[in-house]
């Protein structure tokens, strides 16, 4: 196991980077409200000052990456989320939606050179970099932190797999970076073309899912994979060590669980939807909810670092389904639960029954308790749809994350 580290912060005591990220929390809530118009607008009634805990955290608004198509075509071209202007950033990107993306100017803006070091990537190394240049951000962020390791790196992009796998059998690099699906594609090119491509040994992996039978295949081949967790908007958020025991939390952000739909945190070790406030001045993004599913693992990495640990990507927050021609949200059940204090967990369960949408609130809790009749009359004022209500038998609904299950055929 790697025993080195990027730098001495990744085995700081975990009570002093607490104290540490508290203590620039109001530092950065001043700098949004005070320089990003969006944040301006929301945080109006914010006192800085008084937010120094993750409680006091969790009272704020959530900004969510699915407004931000809508929120950039009516404030073209960030949504005022950012803090420094436009004409002072380096970059500007293109992601699918389309929502666009700044890059503010200095080295290793994305933060991605830890990740690259966790992975075992190190000074003069080649890296051949997979993810696209092309209006999205990705070649770039990785780019920039295995530069950050004193890589060098092939901007290889995506496609022309007959063309980079001549590149890498000529410049012969040590490392790839990209998807784990085009790493495979190139490993059978060569196969296909007899090209020795044999040098990559290692690989740091994003963008997909990374299934262990997968990690085996490139292993039986000598590439040592490891994946790591980051978006165009918030740079890295978590990265796998040599470990394989979750992701750790980067650092320079602050990571939340909440329950979907809503900006609540989740009990620990509970699935929820990733939420993440960062330190970056440029784009100060605040209760940043991904969309993205996950839950903190417990206890420490075995390789030394001391921050939490995520149980990487598990699925998509937005669960929002149509029952009978209407748009049901997670916050509606969220908000369903709130009024009645028998619920402790619930999960909207949609089916169909004759060619008709059926919906059955399958509640947790005290159900000798409950007035099933009242929380028929919330499920229908609620989300404006007769449903019914039944109550969990089976000692408490999965810890998925999941509220609201689709079981409709949708084929």
């Amino acid at each position: 196991m790697l025993t080195t580290y990027y730098d001495e912060r990744e085995t700081r005591k975990p009570a002093d980077r607490a104290a540490g990220l508290m203590a620039a929390l109001p530092r950065i809530i001043h700098h949004a409200k005070s320089r990003s118009p969006a944040y301006g607008r929301l945080l109006a009634d914010v006192d800085p000052q008084m937010v120094t805990s993750l409680d006091d955290l969790a009272k704020l608004p959530v900004t969510r990456k699915s407004d931000l198509i809508d929120a950039q075509a009516k404030e073209p071209p960030l949504a005022g989320l950012n803090a420094t202007p436009v004409p002072a950033m380096a970059r500007l990107f293109q992601s699918p939606g389309p929502i666009y993306d700044p890059q503010g100017k200095g080295d290793d803006w994305w933060r991605m050179g830890r990740a690259f070091f966790a992975a075992g990537f190190r000074p003069g190394d080649i890296v051949h970099n997979c993810l696209s240049y092309h209006l999205t951000p990705g070649g770039f962020i990785f780019d920039s932190g295995a530069r950050a390791c004193g890589c060098v790196v092939v901007p290889a992009g995506v496609g022309q797999s007959e063309a980079q796998v001549k590149a890498i059998s000529d410049l012969k690099p040590s490392g790839y970076s990209g998807t784990p699906s085009f790493l495979k594609i190139l490993v059978e090119k060569a196969d296909e073309l007899g090209a020795d491509i044999s040098s990559i040994k290692r690989a740091l992996v994003s963008g997909e899912p990374l299934p262990e039978t997968l990690r085996s295949w490139f292993a039986e081949r000598g590439i040592a994979m490891l994946q790591c967790y980051a978006s165009a908007d918030l740079g890295l958020i978590a990265y796998e060590s040599d470990a394989k025991d979750g992701m750790i939390v980067a650092e320079d952000i602050i990571l939340e669980i909440v329950r979907s739909g809503t900006g609540e945190p989740v009990e620990a070790g509970e699935v929820g939807e990733v939420v993440v406030t960062t330190l970056n001045m440029d784009y100060p993004l605040i209760r940043f909810a991904t969309g993205d599913m996950s839950a903190v693992a417990v206890g420490q990495s075995p390789c030394g670092r001391t921050n939490d640990r995520i149980k990487g990507w598990m699925g998509r927050a937005d669960q929002t389904t149509k029952v009978k021609g209407m748009f049901v949200h997670p916050r509606q059940v969220a908000e369903i639960v709130k009024r009645h204090d028998e619920i402790t967990k619930a999960r909207l369960v949609v089916t169909r029954e004759n060619d008709n949408d059926v919906m059955t609130l399958l509640c947790e809790g005290n159900r000798d308790a409950a007035d099933n009749d009242a929380i028929v009359d919330s499920l229908k004022s609620v989300c404006k749809l007769s449903g019914a209500v039944s109550w969990d038998t089976n000692g408490g609904l999965p810890n998925d994350g999941k509220v609201i299950d689709d079981q409709r055929d949708h084929g």
